[in-house]
């Protein structure tokens, strides 16, 4: 099968049919209609073989997944999902794959309301790139610079789980847990929740977020840079999941959620005015929310446990360290 069949057979009108797309995939580019008065949000992440996945994986998960990342940073921003093109390169054209792949892609991009418009298939070894745009209201986008001395910082859901089902994939962890456990842990790394909702939920409250993609200890020191503030983070606070601590106990667990990566949850931070709205704001995205520690001045990251200064045993992930 040559590259315009792979394409029309499994990628053309793949996700949601926008009235928004004025030219769809067909030409040299395709041609979309932004709302007014909205802010263009633009993501780009790429997977590799090897690097970000293993050969092994589901290409059903693996379709969902690779758009699901994409969103994360689209909620971090507070941003309305719309468009997204993808760049596929493979060794070979396996249709079975294909298949799959191409279903867990259309499924998660119509549940989020997006459209494939666009993008190249080439050979190679096995790569994933999609770049997502959202739309997100002027002067309401959610940015890493906003943080201020007393903000209180918070993430949702629960943490190190997906580092943990990872970990089980790659059978490098022998746990007493039972199956349907394991299935959640695994699941977890291989079926994130982007926190669309949430993040739009937000707009108004927080003063600044991002996705945790490479763990809290890295991620929440790209706000602290960007905002010029540090942190003090209670580590005994964070949230985990029953399963995640019976599967490694409560010391690794801490580990695991300060520097396991790809949760793809989210961490921001609001100030004390606003606290007070979160509960009532939040309760319609179906997500719970955690408190974990509060912004300061200086520059530094403090981790404390019960008061105590704490020390972790991992750092997070960072490419080409």
């Amino acid at each position: 099968m040559k590259e315009f069949k792979v394409i029309e057979r499994f990628f053309t009108g793949r996700g949601q049919n926008r009235r928004d797309v004025v030219v769809n995939i067909g030409d040299d580019c395709a041609l979309v209609a932004p709302a007014e008065n909205k802010s263009l949000a633009i993501s780009c992440d790429t997977l590799v073989e090897n690097t970000h996945f293993y050969p092994d994986i589901p290409p059903k998960a693996l379709g969902y997944k690779c758009l699901a990342v994409n969103l994360s940073d689209l909620a971090s921003m507070g941003a309305e999902p719309a468009w997204m093109t993808l760049a596929l390169t493979l060794p070979d054209v396996d249709e079975a794959w294909l298949a799959e792949f191409s279903q867990g892609l259309s499924d998660i991009a119509e549940y989020y309301g997006v459209s494939l418009i666009g993008g190249d298939t080439t050979r190679g070894p096995r790569s994933i790139t999609i770049t997502v745009h959202g739309q997100v209201p002027e002067q309401k986008a959610m940015t890493r610079d906003g943080a201020r001395n007393g903000d209180w910082i918070y993430v949702t859901g629960t943490l190190g789980d997906s580092a943990v089902g990872l970990k089980l994939i790659a059978g490098e962890l022998d746990c007493d847990i039972s199956a349907e456990a394991k299935h959640y842990l695994i699941n977890r790394h291989y079926y994130p929740s982007p926190r669309v909702l949430a993040g739009q939920s937000l707009r108004n409250l927080a003063s600044s977020a991002i996705d945790i993609s490479d763990g809290i200890l890295g991620d929440i020191k790209h706000v602290l840079k960007r905002s010029e503030v540090g942190a003090v983070i209670n580590v005994e606070q964070l949230p985990l999941s029953d399963e995640l601590v019976n599967a490694v106990g409560q010391e690794q667990a801490i580990n695991y959620a300060l520097s396991g990566g790809e949760d793809y949850e989210l961490l921001f931070t609001v100030p004390e005015s606003q606290r007070g709205a979160l509960e009532t704001t939040l309760a319609h995205a179906g997500v719970s929310f955690t408190q974990i520690g509060q912004i300061c001045t200086g520059d530094k990251l403090k981790l404390l446990r019960n008061g105590d200064s704490f020390a972790p045993t991992n750092l997070a992930f960072e490419h080409f360290s």
